[in-house]
């Protein structure tokens, strides 16, 4: 009885090393199917058009140069592009993490009779697709004036405020539900305590339930940084100068209409990545803490 009793204690504790084992393997094994693509594309990037053109893309390189990326990055005047993405992109993060999070508190601190309605609304606002509504929006970008320092026209088409204010508004809904459920899980007694106390609703907000909401913040910060940054459909339709549009439209830009030199744009897209690389890795730990900690909460 006593041997049976720990062989079955023997079999239990080796029973989780197998299964961590088992999910080990499993993530080594996406690991690797989404690493594949990505360095493919880099070993593309470091050849020659000529070398691939002869040999093909599956084939051993007869030279490795970084020639393709200097060239992208000419050909694709990217230095500019870079530009454009950053007046479009920096302020449009912050300012939709600010309106998404006044949006989400009350939602999650006040109770009245709309409450459920709107945050529904703002919710279903993201399973609009753009295209629906870009005959109407690109007709309204016509009318609305806009003053000469922020417009070359005067209006809101062609000027990056326009193009700013559509990101926001598209990503709100998005961050308002993730804010609004996250700050559901912080306890009502310090928002009590802080009226309590004298706090206005606005200092409660700033001082006591923002701060709380950093870790859910900095995920949103990266999900919406790499949205707002990959956007090409908004510039494209609402910008007429190609001198204004964000990177995402240099990589366009090294299509031709009769060849395209596919090691040129595979160079292209490393250097357009570069910038996400960044962001996620010096808010990668607030990230995946932001990530899991929604998942504790309850």
């Amino acid at each position: 009885m006593t041997a049976a009793a720990g062989g079955m204690v023997g079999t239990r504790r080796r029973h989780p090393r197998a299964s961590r084992l088992g999910v080990h393997l499993v993530l080594i094994s996406l690991s690797i199917v989404w690493l594949v693509p990505i360095l493919w594309t880099f070993y593309i990037a470091l050849r020659t058009v000529g070398d691939t053109e002869v040999n093909g893309y599956f084939s051993l390189p007869s030279a490795l140069t970084l020639q393709n990326f200097v060239d992208a990055w000419n050909q694709g005047s990217m230095a500019q592009s870079f530009v454009n993405t950053a007046i479009i992109t920096i302020p449009a993060v912050p300012l939709t993490l600010l309106i998404s999070a006044m949006l989400g508190f009350v939602f999650s601190r006040f109770s009245f009779r709309a409450n459920l309605f709107l945050l529904m609304l703002f919710t279903a606002g993201n399973l609009l697709p753009p295209q629906v509504i870009i005959v109407p929006l690109y007709r309204m970008y016509l009318l609305l004036p806009l003053p000469q320092p922020l417009s070359s026209y005067g209006i809101w088409y062609d000027s990056y405020f326009g193009v700013i204010l559509i990101n926001t508004v598209f990503q709100t809904g998005f961050c308002t539900f993730v804010l609004s459920n996250y700050m559901k899980t912080i306890s009502r007694e310090l928002t009590e305590a802080a009226l309590v106390d004298g706090a206005t609703v606005l200092r409660t907000f700033w001082s006591v339930i923002l701060p709380l909401t950093r870790p859910a913040l900095a995920a949103l910060a990266v999900l919406e940084f790499t949205w707002i940054y990959n956007d090409f459909f908004w510039a494209l339709m609402l910008m007429s100068t190609g001198s204004k549009r964000p990177i995402t439209s240099a990589l366009n830009n090294l299509s031709g209409s009769f060849f395209t030199n596919h090691n040129l744009v595979a160079a292209a897209a490393f250097i357009v990545a570069v910038p996400t690389v960044i962001m996620y890795i010096l808010l990668s730990k607030q990230f995946v803490r932001g990530l899991t900690l929604g998942s504790t909460k309850g």
